[in-house]
């Protein structure tokens, strides 16, 4: 018999952001919209130095989720204009730019979700 190996979307965006981290993101936030959002359970939000840099978180995650069968919904990638999501269904990752994510203020459009804090070994 084969074993299926299901995520919840926590143990996901948990995972997403574990790779995500190996290419040194700033201000990471991953928010818990269970209760405020129909679309996803979870935005992880982190802001890249430069467009190189979210270019290589991004691939970084692209590899990674294809290694780990992370299905990914789709990709709208603007490096130069400062924004990258990753869309894996359940969970939303959102790559910004320093002044693109004081632009968009993701975190106080969905003030009322709840902040989640993940330790990492």
């Amino acid at each position: 018999m084969v074993k299926t190996k299901i995520l919840t979307s926590r143990k996901k965006a948990r995972r997403l952001l574990e790779i995500a981290l190996v290419k040194k993101p700033l201000q990471p936030l991953v928010l818990d919209l269970t209760l405020v959002n129909l679309i996803w359970d979870y935005f992880i939000i982190v802001t890249a130095e430069a467009a190189v840099h979210s270019q290589a978180i991004t691939e970084e995650l692209v590899k990674k989720s294809k290694q780990e069968g992370f299905s990914i919904h789709h990709i709208e990638d603007d490096y130069e204009g400062g924004w990258v999501l990753i869309d894996y269904f359940d969970v939303a990752f959102h790559i910004f730019s320093e002044e693109k994510r004081k632009f968009y203020k993701l975190e106080k459009l969905f003030s009322q979700a709840k902040k989640v804090r993940f330790r990492f070994k």
